[in-house]
C-alpha cells in the first residue's frame, strides 16, 4: 500500500459535550469490578469540581491525545475543570501541539509491516499512525519559537506559554489544548520535556547557538508546581496513565515540607490505569502506597483499571452535564509567575 492509502483513515477527537453519560455512570454505580470503580472516581471527580477552594491538576501520560481523547482534555480545560496540566512532552508536543499545526494522526493496524512503515516514513503509536515527516515540520517550529526567544533558562511551563502565544498567531486547528490552556492562563507542566519532539527542536536550536541558547530547567518546574502547591493549599489529582507527570504532582506536597511551608496531603485522587502493581513499579503504585509518603490523602481516592480511552469519555461527558464546572471559579494560576 502507498503512503496515502496508509493514512487516509484519520482518528476523529470524541466531543463529550455531544452525548450524555449520566444514564452509564449511574447504572454502573449499581454494577461491580471495574463498572462500579469508574462510577465512584467519577463521584469523586464530581466532588472535586464541587469544592471551589480545590485546585484540580490534571496528570497525562501515555497516547490517549493521539487515540482521540484530545478534545476531551480541551474541553475540561475550557470549562473549569482542570487547573493545571502535568503531562509528557509526547501528549503536549507530538500529539497536541501537531495538530494545532494543521496535521492529523490516522486509524492504522497492530498487523501492518513496520519495516514498509519506515521506509514511507510513517511512525506507528500501536494502531495509530503519524506522518514523520509532518512530525518534522513539528520538530522544525519548536526550533523556531526558541530561535526567537531570549537566551535563558525556562521552566517548561513557561516554553509551553510561547507555543500557545504561538498558536494564537499562527494555528490551523483553532481548539488545541496548548492555546485553550494559554488563552484561560491554565499552566502546563512537562517535567521530560525533551523527550518529546520538543526535544529535536530544542537540540536544533543549541547545536546552531552553542553560546546563547535557551534551555528547559526541569528544577525551576519543580518549584513552579510546588508554589502552586503550597497557595492552593487543597488540590486534587485526575491522573491518566503513570510515569514522571504522576509523581512529579504528587511530589509538591513532600517538597512544600522540605521548603518549610508545609501543605495537606492531595485531597482528591483519582488514576485510570492499566499497571500492574506486583512488579514494584514506582509510576503504578497505588494511591493508597502514595498515602505513606505523604502525598494522597485516602479518604477521597480510586483506582481504575481500565484503558483510559474507554471509560475517559464517559466520565468526562458525567462531568460536563452534571455541570458544577459552572459554579466553580477559574484559578488561572499562570498569573502566579507574574507577579
Amino acid at each position: 500500500m502507498s503512503k496515502k492509502e496508509l493514512l487516509k483513515n484519520t482518528v476523529e477527537h470524541i466531543d463529550i459535550t455531544s452525548f450524555d453519560a449520566r444514564p452509564i455512570i449511574d447504572a454502573m454505580r449499581k454494577m461491580s469490578f471495574s463498572s462500579r470503580a469508574t462510577a465512584h472516581a467519577t463521584d469523586i471527580l464530581s466532588r472535586m469540581i464541587r469544592d471551589k477552594k480545590c485546585t484540580s491538576i490534571l496528570t497525562l501520560a501515555g497516547s490517549t491525545s493521539a487515540g482521540g481523547c484530545m478534545q476531551v482534555y480541551v474541553d475540561m480545560i475550557k470549562n473549569k475543570m482542570i487547573d493545571v496540566v502535568v503531562a509528557t512532552g509526547a501528549s503536549i508536543v507530538d500529539m497536541d501541539f501537531f495538530e494545532a499545526l494543521g496535521f492529523r494522526h490516522y486509524q492504522g493496524s497492530i498487523h501492518a509491516n513496520d519495516r514498509q512503515l519506515r521506509n514511507l516514513y510513517i511512525d506507528r503509536i500501536y494502531d495509530t499512525y503519524i506522518d514523520e515527516d509532518e512530525l518534522q515540520v513539528c520538530d522544525n517550529t519548536i526550533k523556531e519559537i526558541a530561535d526567537s526567544l531570549e537566551p535563558r533558562p525556562y521552566s517548561s511551563r513557561e516554553f509551553i506559554r510561547e507555543m500557545g502565544k504561538y498558536l494564537a498567531k499562527n494555528s490551523v486547528k483553532k481548539n488545541s489544548l496548548v492555546q485553550t490552556a494559554y488563552e484561560q492562563n491554565v499552566p502546563v507542566f512537562c517535567p521530560a520535556f525533551s523527550d518529546s519532539s520538543a526535544g529535536f527542536g530544542l537540540v536544533m536550536h543549541q547545536w546552531e547557538n552553542p553560546s546563547r541558547h535557551l534551555s528547559i530547567d526541569s528544577v525551576k518546574d519543580f518549584l513552579e508546581l510546588t508554589r502552586i502547591k503550597i497557595a492552593a493549599e487543597t488540590t486534587g489529582l485526575f491522573m491518566i496513565g503513570g510515569g514522571v507527570p504522576k509523581n512529579f504532582a504528587q511530589d509538591t506536597v513532600v517538597c512544600a515540607e522540605m521548603l518549610g511551608k508545609p501543605a495537606p496531603m492531595h485531597k482528591y485522587a483519582v488514576q485510570i490505569t492499566v499497571a500492574d502493581v506486583r512488579d514494584g513499579a514506582c509510576s503504578s503504585s497505588t494511591l493508597k502506597e502514595a498515602s505513606s509518603w505523604g502525598k494522597v490523602d485516602t479518604v477521597y481516592e480510586q483506582m481504575v483499571y481500565a484503558e483510559a480511552t474507554t471509560v475517559l469519555p464517559l466520565m468526562a461527558s458525567y462531568l460536563y452535564h452534571q455541570g458544577d464546572w459552572r459554579k466553580r471559579p477559574a484559578h488561572r494560576w499562570n498569573k502566579l509567575f507574574e507577579q
